[in-house]
């Protein structure tokens, strides 16, 4: 086996269900798995005193109702901030979730992730998987994990820490470049994961034909997107996966 076996699903919830819930927290994970989700995509990054958190951006000023850079922050500072209420009142009080509680999470749901490794400018990619992977591999079984990264130095030192037999490495891109295969082969990928738009039919058949899974991020409209089932996308990570969810089964109903 070259890979681990994963059986990815049609549908991927985008830092959780994240039209649902603030995105990236324990919040947005169990919506996503009340949806029908089995497999959510989150980010991960350390504060500046170290701690792993599930966050996107490299600042907290619009998913929280502090203001400042991750670098500069402690945990204790962090989890001072409200998270959730700026996406509605029902979510006021919601904590950053640490990447320990995270990964708690998905199991006690069993719930698959693509886990990106999210550098930020000026972050140390090499510190960032040093700290992330042992607690990742520690926690997750192979066939639920797929870590990806736009970041090549923090992908090559992924693999560092597992074979490709035990560990899924995806390949972030926003156009796709014309040495996608070499640094696809340098890294020993499972998957590529491409934004949806910029993504061409002929580079689709490539990537199939050179065995790697795709997967499209982020629609959210998904009849715009539905040609794109053909071109043989293995996942849609997507905002919306209950709309999308319905839009799949209704096509199925009436095809």
């Amino acid at each position: 086996m070259t890979h681990p076996a994963i059986n990815l699903p049609t549908l991927i919830a985008h830092r959780g269900y994240s039209a649902a819930a603030p995105e990236n927290t324990l919040t947005a994970v169990r919506a996503a798995y009340d949806a029908g989700a089995t497999w959510v995509e989150l980010d991960v990054q350390l504060l500046g005193d170290g701690a792993p958190v599930i966050w996107h951006d490299s600042d907290v000023s619009r998913c929280s109702d502090g203001r400042g850079e991750l670098a500069t922050m402690t945990w204790q500072q962090a989890q001072r901030l409200d998270v959730g209420s700026w996406f509605g009142d029902g979510f006021s009080g919601e904590k950053m979730a640490s990447l320990e509680a995270m990964l708690a999470l998905l199991n006690e749901l069993n719930m698959g992730v693509n886990l990106e490794i999210k550098v930020n400018k000026g972050r140390d990619p090499i510190a960032l998987v040093d700290t992330v992977m042992p607690s990742v591999l520690a926690a997750l079984p192979a066939e639920r994990l797929i870590v990806s990264s736009f970041d090549p130095v923090a992908l090559a030192h992924c693999r560092h820490f597992a074979p490709k037999e035990a560990l899924a490495l995806g390949v972030l891109f926003g156009s796709t470049p014309k040495e996608w295969r070499a640094q696809c082969e340098a890294v020993e990928a499972f998957s590529i994961h491409a934004h949806w738009p910029h993504l061409k039919r002929s580079q689709a058949d490539a990537m199939r034909e050179n065995g790697y899974q795709i997967l499209c991020y982020t629609p959210n409209d998904p009849s715009a997107f539905d040609s794109r089932w053909a071109w043989g996308i293995a996942s849609a990570i997507t905002d919306e996966p209950a709309a999308f969810q319905r839009y799949l089964n209704n096509r199925r109903q009436h095809g």
